[in-house]
């Protein structure tokens, strides 16, 4: 049986990297998934993620959303909730990668990162468990957030202070989310990837950044989307029982060494 038959499960930041893989094999695995970004179209062109799964007998629908907007993202809670009565997974995972050291860092970039980053990640956490608080479990569950942080919510973001601060603060969130909620049967978790070759932001690192990053990780090989996907997957699915509040790091062994 697929491990998310029956399930429905949204997806923000879904157009591209990350969101776009996790989407693509939660629909493999029978869920229902609602997609959400700013913009159907991929970066590069191409087929939407919406067509990339309808293509394999996938179930998906597309909604624009801007996370940023608590309107955007109740109406998305809304639909998702509309099919069956209930969501069972929300994965938040839209960001955006402004630079900059703090003496180069403008008032009006730190307030966008935020807004995207942590107000997104807050408001997504905020819509989902009013829904998932009306439901009745499934197992010991009545619903599962995983929130996308990065290793840079750990360690220092070179260059990038209001994107790591931004990702330290989801790695927090998702701890207290998870402690309240744990007696209600919410189950909350973040994964966080370490250099994953996405093209975030629609900028390729620079050959000096990719000489370091390959260096710097343990595994042989950089990060893919699709190794964010298989960790998400896992805590999103009745297999992950007795785990909450864990920041999966996802990094080919960069924190370990």
């Amino acid at each position: 049986m697929d491990r998310l038959e029956g399930h429905t499960a949204i997806v923000t930041g879904a157009a591209n990297g990350i969101g776009r893989a996790v989407a693509i094999r939660f629909a493999a695995e029978g869920a229902h998934v609602v997609l959400a970004d700013i913009t159907e179209e991929p970066r590069g062109g191409g087929e939407t993620t919406t067509e990339a799964i309808h293509a394999v007998g996938g179930s998906a629908e597309f909604l624009t959303t801007d996370v940023s907007s608590w309107d955007d993202i109740r109406a998305l809670v809304t639909l998702a909730a509309a099919r069956t009565g209930r969501l069972d997974v929300i994965v938040n995972n839209a960001a955006i990668g402004a630079g900059g050291r703090l003496t180069e860092t403008s008032l009006a970039d730190w307030d966008l990162t935020m807004s995207v980053n942590l107000r997104g990640v807050f408001m997504g956490c905020k819509a989902a468990m009013a829904q998932m608080l009306t439901q009745e479990k499934r197992g010991e569950v009545r619903g599962r957030i995983v929130n996308i942080s990065s290793q840079h919510g750990m360690i220092s973001s070179p260059d990038h202070l209001a994107y790591g601060v931004s990702k330290a603060g989801v790695v927090y969130m998702t701890r207290q989310i998870a402690a309240d909620y744990a007696r209600d049967g919410i189950v909350c978790n973040a994964v966080a990837p370490g250099k994953i070759m996405t093209g975030m932001g629609g900028h390729e690192p620079s050959d000096e950044r990719l000489a370091y990053a390959r260096a710097r990780t343990p595994w042989p090989r950089l990060g893919q989307a699709a190794d964010v996907a298989s960790a998400v997957l896992f805590l999103a699915s009745p297999e992950a029982t007795y785990i909450t509040g864990e920041n999966l790091m996802v990094d080919g062994g960069w924190m370990a060494s």
